[in-house]
């Protein structure tokens, strides 16, 4: 009786492709769920979830990301220094002027493995507030709805 082997993903099987998305008036968590099933490889047919199977991905225009309801004016961003009353709280509206980035890197970063795999994952995200990115040279191609699963009507 002959049986079929079990196919095991190796980190050497692993070819990575570099993805860029537009973040131009897409809502922010839909967005994040879409590349943080890039960046795990839930694409991909090889996905393993022991295994960094993920992309790169490379997000521009992340100042002109879109939320829904108030979260513009009434979303906070906490962080805390570590010392007695070091609570700093930012909203939304203020991060996004400052550091556009660090809004889709927090919102990513949740969706992600709290260990040392989800930080290995989140170093292949790059995200710009503006229209230009560095990365021409390691062709990115863009980003497809059909690459996630989502369907057309979102």
């Amino acid at each position: 009786m002959k049986t079929m082997a079990t196919f095991v993903t190796r980190a050497v099987d692993v070819d990575r492709q570099w993805f860029v998305v537009d973040a131009t008036d897409q809502t922010l968590g839909r967005l994040a769920t879409r590349i943080a099933s890039v960046l795990r490889g839930k694409h991909k047919p090889q996905y393993a979830p022991n295994i960094d199977t993920g992309d790169y991905v490379v997000v521009v225009n992340a100042a002109k990301v879109a939320v829904t309801g108030r979260k513009r004016e009434q979303k906070v961003y906490y962080r805390h220094s570590g010392y007695p009353s070091g609570i700093r709280a930012v909203l939304l509206e203020d991060q996004l002027e400052r550091h556009p980035s660090r809004v889709i890197e927090h919102a990513v970063r949740g969706m992600l493995p709290h260990n040392r795999l989800g930080r290995a994952m989140l170093k292949k995200l790059k995200v710009y507030g503006g229209p230009d990115h560095p990365h021409q040279a390691q062709q990115p191609v863009p980003f497809q709805e059909s690459v996630t699963g989502a369907s057309a009507d979102e």
